[in-house]
């Protein structure tokens, strides 16, 4: 089928490839109307019990409801969670650290999201895109929150207004599952699955203890195959557990689970799944949660063009002292091709050198 320009009328019913091109609008006179629209307050203004402002929007590499570019791994390794961004004062007042997970509750509903300090917001503002759902995270989705006032012309949802308190959530246990496999992980209050280059990864974390860990992790990593083989330590007094799946003398998956946020960068254990195999001092390394001396993380991508890590950057501009984006470009062609990470390339610079 041919493409087709809206609109399509019985005047031009295989459409028009260009509104006005003329220079005339579709009125008797042919001229425009400018209808004046008089202010209005917002139909649920804040209050003591939602205090904060939740606006939502669209972020740099997602469209819509990740369909189609929530397949796409290098375009979900930028924000590869959903986020609530909170200017830093709102954040003290409310007990949150950045990464820390939070609960956004308005009188419609509520979600789970990553906590995320920006001074771009204002002061009593929140901003969570609108892209995750449950699909890609379990009790992520911002509609649920959004107030369901309407324009009465348009009949647009008021997105840009809705009343809301953001909490912490308080999560009993924090943790990552790498596997090539896509997979159902339960007890997980907060999932969060993110297409990577040949493996998923999961970002969860849940609200009650794990009784057993190992038990747990093998329900839904494991199933009746003699050529598997398993291998994973614990140590419960402190909440920390860490098991391996190989298959074959090759990584299938792993998981690392701790009671608090501090877990190794998941990019160094992803590593290994591009390996012609995996041996005992890789093994070693999983189990202790220890990367070798050799292995360096990145840091999330910031350039998702070229795969250029925020880490990377940083070493540029602190050691290498790179101070400008074409120098950058240069170097590590971050930013030279599409542009859509020039603007934090530029924060990044301009961060570093106060």
């Amino acid at each position: 089928m041919q493409p087709v320009q809206w609109p399509v009328n019985a005047a031009h019913p295989e459409g028009r490839a260009r509104l006005f091109a003329a220079g005339a609008f579709s009125t008797p006179d042919h001229k425009a109307r400018l209808i004046p629209v008089a202010p209005r307050e917002t139909a649920n203004p804040c209050n003591v019990t939602y205090p904060l402002v939740l606006n939502t929007g669209r972020i740099r590499d997602q469209w819509h409801t990740m369909t189609r570019t929530g397949k796409a791994a290098r375009l979900s390794s930028h924000l590869p969670e959903p986020f609530v961004q909170i200017y830093p004062e709102d954040a003290a007042a409310y007990r949150l650290s950045d990464g820390d997970i939070a609960r956004v509750t308005s009188r419609w509903g509520s979600m789970l999201t990553r906590v995320q300090f920006s001074e771009e917001q204002r002061l009593g503002s929140l901003f969570i895109p609108i892209h995750w759902n449950e699909q890609f995270a379990r009790q992520a989705r911002v509609d649920a929150v959004v107030n369901p006032a309407t324009d009465p012309i348009s009949g647009e949802p008021e997105f840009k207004h809705t009343p809301v308190i953001i909490a912490p959530w308080q999560a009993a246990w924090y943790g990552y599952v790498l596997s090539i496999r896509e997979i159902h992980i339960p007890d997980a209050a907060y999932c969060v699955r993110i297409r990577e280059q040949g493996f998923y990864r999961y970002e969860i974390a849940g609200d009650t203890p794990l009784d057993d860990h190992p038990v747990w992790a093998r329900s839904f990593l494991c199933t009746r195959d003699n050529a598997v083989e398993w291998t994973d330590y614990l140590d419960k007094a402190n909440g920390r557990y860490r098991g391996l799946r190989i298959h074959q003398g090759q990584l299938d998956s792993c998981v690392f689970i701790s009671k608090d946020r501090q877990l190794p960068a998941s990019s160094w254990p992803a590593s290994f799944f591009s390996h012609q195999g995996i041996d005992t001092r890789a093994r070693l390394g999983l189990l202790a949660g220890t990367p070798p001396k050799d292995v360096r993380d990145t840091g999330r991508t910031v350039c998702a063009c070229f795969n250029v890590g925020e880490q990377t950057l940083l070493d540029a501009i602190r050691l290498d002292g790179l101070k400008s984006c074409a120098a950058i470009g240069e170097r590590l062609k971050a930013g030279t091709n599409c542009g859509s990470c020039i603007p934090e390339i530029k924060e990044l610079i301009a961060r570093n050198q106060q």
